[in-house]
């Protein structure tokens, strides 16, 4: 009996190595291109790290909705200079500096409309007028008049490139750098049709070639952010699209989403989409519009901006493939309050829309709206801009966008800051971190949101 006890404790011992191995085997055939990279250690809220294994909430499955992956799926951004970049190694090793990986479902807002003597004539931007409050009681209460670059500019953050010009090559290139550092690989550029612009700066849609040129040779998209210039409606805009679409749509960085059906549809951003009345856009994004722009070669993806409650069932109305909601400001309005987002993603994913939430690192404009104070979101050494983010992945969104990588009015950017005293100026800074501190924390949550997706889908 004891010789019999023997066998069967050698014959288990033997089958549970056995089955070890065969483990330990289909574990190592985990597709390597698979995601960014293991061991991504998050600061704040770490009960993240669980939250796939204890979410009780039925997971969003891909019929539901008609979005799926972007146009380039994460296996496919492993294949780099002909070489495959396994997923133990970290995303920064062992790779050129301009081949870094991008994460393609992170996109930033970003700003041309800064000028300067050399390439401009003049200052653009950096010398924002200081904007009255509207009740002239309490407007006689602030200053008036304009900044004097380039050590008083319209900030309350500085630059490491200084009051640069969006002109200048060598910002373009540093900016589409700081990108690729920051794992971000759509940059979501402000535009107005040519011979347009903003009250404070002058046309820049001659620089849309030069964005696309730099974005390529740092492996990433460009989108258009269309700004509501003086006239923008439904018909105006269909113009918009048929000139962007001809002139850019074949660049290699001209962005391009993949749906569920196959299609790689070009994304528009139109901000304060609801100035204009939901029956005009309807005549561009309903099937059945006068000027319907569905199923023709102008088709994409348009997406609204969700200010009020009110602008969702608008939104739906009009035509409009999704919603983000731009503002950094946590509480400012419905749409970029964050205990909001589980409901408008709820609305969206019933209704077969998008729903791209947007995070920002902060809020502070008080050197062009002195006022403003009440607005202000401190930064908290990043904690303001984790608590977003994580906040963001909680509704498995299919995006999320950053507001933003260079609105310096707004002190909303992630662009690299430096410590700056002048006279009786002081500027905010990321003190104790370095300059490039928001580049490198949005780099981990490009990871993590990476990693997450592949959760999401399985």
């Amino acid at each position: 009996m004891a010789r019999i006890r023997r066998k069967m404790c050698i014959t288990l011992f033997v089958f549970l190595l056995f089955v070890f191995g065969i483990m330990m085997g289909l574990k190592t055939l985990r597709p390597d291109g698979a995601g960014f990279g293991d061991g991504v250690v998050l600061e704040l809220l770490p009960e993240l790290h669980h939250r796939a294994a204890v979410d009780k909430r039925k997971p969003d499955l891909p019929n539901i909705s008609k979005f799926s992956k972007s146009a380039t799926p994460p296996q496919a951004s492993k294949l780099i200079a002909g070489q495959r970049v396994t997923k133990s190694a970290p995303m920064s090793a062992s790779i050129p500096e301009n081949f870094r990986l991008v994460n393609s479902d992170l996109h930033a807002f970003y700003y041309m409309w800064y000028g300067n003597p050399k390439f401009d004539g003049k200052y653009l931007h950096w010398n924002h007028p200081l904007v009255p409050h509207w009740d002239s009681k309490i407007a006689g209460s602030y200053p008036k008049g304009r900044h004097n670059p380039p050590e008083d500019i319209g900030a309350n953050f500085y630059p490491e490139l200084g009051a640069y010009s969006s002109r200048d090559p060598a910002v373009i290139n540093a900016h589409m750098k700081q990108f690729q550092a920051a794992a971000i690989g759509v940059v979501a550029l402000s535009w107005y049709p040519p011979g347009m612009s903003d009250d404070n700066g002058e046309p820049m849609e001659d620089l849309v070639p030069d964005v696309l040129e730099a974005a390529h040779k740092y492996h990433l998209k460009v989108t258009l952010h269309i700004e509501p210039y003086k006239g923008r409606d439904g018909n105006s805009l269909y113009g918009n699209i048929k000139y962007i679409i001809d002139k850019y749509g074949s660049h290699p960085a001209f962005y391009r989403y993949k749906t569920s059906t196959g299609r790689n549809l070009p994304m528009f951003y139109i901000y304060d989409s609801y100035l204009t009345s939901p029956v005009s856009w309807a005549t561009l994004f309903s099937a059945t519009g006068s000027s319907t722009l569905r199923n023709s070669q102008y088709d994409g993806l348009f997406i609204a901006l969700l200010v009020e409650e009110k602008h969702k069932n608008e939104i739906l109305q009009a035509g409009f493939d999704g919603m983000y909601t731009y503002f950094a400001t946590n509480g400012f309005s419905y749409g970029s309050s964050h205990h909001n987002w589980q409901t408008i993603k709820d609305f969206c994913g019933g209704n077969n829309l998008m729903f791209i939430p947007s995070v920002g690192p902060g809020y502070i404009d008080t050197n062009i709206r002195a006022w403003n104070n009440h607005n202000t979101r401190n930064r908290v050494n990043g904690k303001y801009y984790e608590t977003a983010l994580n906040t963001a992945l909680l509704v498995r969104p299919e995006i999320i966008t950053i507001t933003s990588f260079n609105e310096w009015h707004e002190g909303t950017q992630i662009e690299k800051a430096v410590p700056r005293k002048s006279g009786q100026l002081t500027y905010l800074d990321y003190l104790p971190h370095k300059p490039d501190a928001y580049l490198e924390l949005t780099r981990k949550w490009a990871e993590k949101f990476q990693q997450e997706k592949e959760q999401w889908l399985m």
